[in-house]
Parts: C-alpha cells; structure tokens; sequence
C-alpha cells in the first residue's frame, strides 16, 4: 500500500509538472495602422494573421499566449527584451546586432527576411531625382533599425556618408506627414511609401530593388537563451509552426492569401503588390540560414562597429542557434524547399521553388 501510494504521489507530482502554466511571449517591431494589433512583410506577421500559433498550441490548456507590438520598432523591443518581458520575437539586423553587443542573450533561431528592399520617397514636386541628390538635403531616416545600415550601404555605393546628408530620426508615424508637409526633402522607408506613390502624393526615386543583391535588409526570428533552454521542445513547436507558415507563404499559389492576412495591419493589398513586383515571396521569406545571410549579418555587425553605433564584437557563428531549423525542415519534407544563396547573392543550390518556377 505504501509503494502505491508513493508511485501516485509521484504520478502527481509529474503530471503537475507537465502541466505546469506558462506564457509565450511574443514581440514584433512594428504594429498596424490605427494601432492595429497585425504587422506585414514576412512569415510570423502572416502566422499572426491566421493565428497559427494560437491553432498549435490550442490543446495545450496550460499554455496562454501573448503578442506585443511596437510602435517605438526595434529599439522599443530591444528595451522589452533587456527587461524580460518576451520569449520569442522577430528584429531587423541592426537592432539584433545591437542587443546583442549589448548582453541581451539570444539564439538566432531562422531568417524571416532578406533583400527586402528600402525606397527613397520624396515629394510629388520635388527636383530630388536620385541618391546623389540627397547631399545636404533633410532627409527622414528611423535610425536604431535595419533601415539605417541598409542607408548607409547605398549612401557608401554613391560616395555618401550620413555626414553628408542632414539626417532627421522620425518613425514611420511622423515621416509620412513630416514628407507630405515639406518639413522634410525626402524619406528613406519600405512600402508604406507606394501607396502614397499610387496616389501622386510622392514619388519613388530610388529603390534597392534590382540593384545589388547585397543591398537592402535583413531580419531574423530570436528567442531568449533562457527561454530555450528551459523550453527546448515548445521553441521547436513555434519554429515548426512558423516555417509551415513560410512554406504556405512562399507558395505563388497563395499570394493573394498572404497578402489578404497582412491587409489585417491596415496596408492594402496594392502596396504588398507593387513591392513584390520582380520578385517572389519565396525569395523574400526563405527562412534558411545560409551563406548569404551568415555573410550579411557578419559585414553589418561590423560596419555597425565601424560607424560607432555599438561598441564591442558580435560573433555572429555563437549566435546561430540553426538545429530548430532543421529539424523542422525534416520534419515538414522541406529540406529543398527553398535555395541557398552564397555570400554575393548568387543561386549556390535551386530549391524545388525555383526549379518549379523555371520549368
């Protein structure tokens, strides 16, 4: 009877342990129009529209989820990380880079972003007609984001410096108006700024579009190493889910769907359209951790460094944290899904997207 009674207590004590409550975090740079709680341009934003992680964990009664966005970007996450308030959440290479100079510990679990390309707005009317033009102009940038480092590239590539421009640190929330009123000569951005385009409210004179491969932006998926390591089993369940998610998205077949689930952040389908065109999603969402991406994060961490905007090394192989990733490839029979990129850019292996597309 003794040894009955201990096997149940012990029965108890595990299954109470199984159950044990807790809350997934999540944390996305950037928040909706209106102060809607959705975001656009990648995966988990997508995953987040159909509620894909909601839908994985729904039989798991112990286990509560919470998103937070940010109007303040990465910068505003970065703060929320550093004061343990999220798990898992999405950065731009700038602000990861810096977090992780600065002792926030992380793994870099999977890329949700690559050539994602930066436009140079500028009023309807305005004589500004190329990067050249933007010399000693007032010019709106939010600074502390992977838009900054990306800037700075193209602004090197025409002989610039930031010196030589009069930077102006707005969000995207006061840019708009600060470039429709004048208060501003020009604006570098993403797509937010195509629709005003549409509309003849401002022109687009540059993008990095078709340019450089190794221009535009990066971003990448984290998760806390303490996070991790107490959770190794629930990090590979949100992994697993958000490279279904990729996979579905990177489908030309779902396009439209994509784009249906980011119009939730307020943005409407055209602009997801005209920033995607002479591109695929498979291009833009391919979560692998591949030779161009190592290689990209590696030249930011150290031209972040060069320009004085984080003060010690990043060692960006300790970072990686790819066996996630991997697994979750087998685990979906998607490890040919999607290309590998060498360092430059360049096609190192077609995945069975591309070789789809080209037959």
């Amino acid at each position: 009877m003794k040894r009955l009674i201990v096997a149940a207590l012990a029965a108890l004590v595990a299954t109470s342990a199984f159950a044990e409550d807790v809350t997934i975090r999540f944390g996305y740079p950037g928040i909706g129009l209106d102060n809607r709680q959705y975001s656009q341009g990648d995966a988990t934003s997508y995953g987040r529209a159909r509620d894909y992680i909601e839908k994985e964990f729904a039989a798991d009664k112990n286990i509560k989820i919470e998103w937070t966005f940010f109007r303040g970007a990465g910068p505003a996450l970065n703060e929320s990380v550093a004061a343990n308030q999220l798990d898992f959440f999405l950065l731009g290479d700038l602000p990861a880079i810096v977090g992780r100079s600065r002792g926030l510990d992380h793994k870099f679990l999977f890329t949700t972003g690559r050539h994602q390309p930066i436009y140079l707005a500028v009023p309807a009317d305005s004589t500004i007609a190329s990067i050249d033009d933007v010399r000693g102009k007032k010019v709106a940038l939010f600074k502390g984001t992977n838009l900054q480092l990306a800037t700075d590239r193209v602004l090197s590539t025409h002989g610039l410096t930031e010196k030589d421009v009069r930077f102006i640190n707005l969000d995207t929330n006061a840019a708009v108006p600060a470039l429709t009123s004048g208060n501003v000569d020009a604006v570098f951005g993403g797509p937010e700024y195509l629709a005003l385009a549409r509309k003849g409210i401002v022109k687009i004179v540059y993008t990095t579009k078709g340019d450089d491969p190794t221009l535009g932006r990066n971003s990448s998926y984290l998760v806390t190493t303490a996070f991790e390591q107490a959770h190794p089993d629930l990090t590979q369940r949100v992994v697993t889910t958000f490279i279904k998610a990729a996979a579905f998205a990177s489908d030309p077949a779902n396009t439209d769907e994509v784009f249906e689930g980011w119009s939730l952040s307020g943005f409407p389908k055209e602009t997801f359209v005209a920033d995607l065109e002479g591109d695929t999603l498979a291009n833009r969402l391919n979560p692998l951790i591949d030779d161009f991406v190592v290689t990209r994060y590696k030249d930011q961490a150290a031209r972040a460094k060069a320009y004085g905007l984080i003060k010690s090394d990043v060692d960006v192989d300790t970072w990686l944290e790819p066996k996630y990733l991997q697994q979750a490839l087998k685990d979906l029979k998607l490890e040919t899904y999607w290309s590998s990129f060498g360092a430059g850019g360049e096609i190192a292996k077609a995945g069975d997207l591309d070789k789809k597309q080209t037959n």
